[in-house]
């Protein structure tokens, strides 16, 4: 089926991570450190440390456009170009928002996006690569979190619901865009783990504007009413 609907094969799309993990080893290990101090500072809020996250998701992101989508991605599918010019621009985005502007603060709290919000980071930090070695992937053949598309994109939703700042729809955009297109991989490819990215695609989005931009109280009184 896969190969009827994509340019590649399923062969084709795992042996271009065994080539990727190989060429760019070891920044897996500081996309994983990256992200482990990224939720230290969810944890323990500072003004200096929702910089950093911001900076982390910014360079994820840009990251992955460049050398995953630019240089790998898009030589078993043209349209990866664009790809990585989308994830750049997200990764400016996040750059602008949270790093120059500082508009974005991360922190814990008992709502229903943060709980979900620490459900994906936990899956894009453990157990999206857990779950891709019981289903039969193995490193070097598989995403891996910091550096691939999917991975990131969860996490990002993760971090988005963790804020305690209204978050811009402008920072939704992109990440939806991926987790419909990139969440596919889930049923054309066999990649189980992603299937929690068309969720999160779905979910966060409406729990965070919801959460973020109440209707008018006017409405809500006459809703009650």
């Amino acid at each position: 089926m896969a190969d009827l609907m994509l340019p590649f094969t399923r062969a084709q799309f795992f042996a271009l991570f065994g080539a990727y993990n190989d060429a760019v080893w070891p920044i897996q290990i500081l996309g994983y450190l990256f992200g482990m101090v990224m939720v230290a500072m969810v944890v323990r809020p500072s003004s200096a440390g929702n910089r950093f996250i911001g900076l982390g998701l910014a360079l994820m992101w840009t990251w992955t456009g460049i050398a995953y989508h630019g240089l790998f991605f898009s030589t078993i599918n043209k349209a990866a170009l664009l790809f990585g010019v989308l994830f750049i621009v997200q990764g400016g985005l996040l750059f602008y928002m949270a790093v120059l502007r500082g508009r974005m603060d991360f922190g814990t709290s008992g709502r229903a996006a943060a709980w979900l919000g620490w459900a994906f980071v936990i899956y894009a930090v453990v157990l999206y690569p857990l779950l891709g070695m019981w289903t039969g992937h193995r490193y070097p053949e598989m995403p891996m979190f910091g550096i691939t598309p999917c991975p990131v994109t969860i996490f990002t939703f993760g971090l988005l619901s963790l804020t305690t700042t209204p978050v811009s729809r402008w920072l939704l955009i992109i990440p939806l865009f991926w987790s419909l297109l990139g969440g596919s991989a889930a049923a054309l490819l066999g990649v189980t783990q992603d299937w929690l990215l068309l969720l999160s695609g779905i979910a966060v989005p409406l729990i965070v504007l919801r959460d973020r931009y109440p209707p008018p109280a006017s409405t809500a009184a006459g809703r009650s009413a």
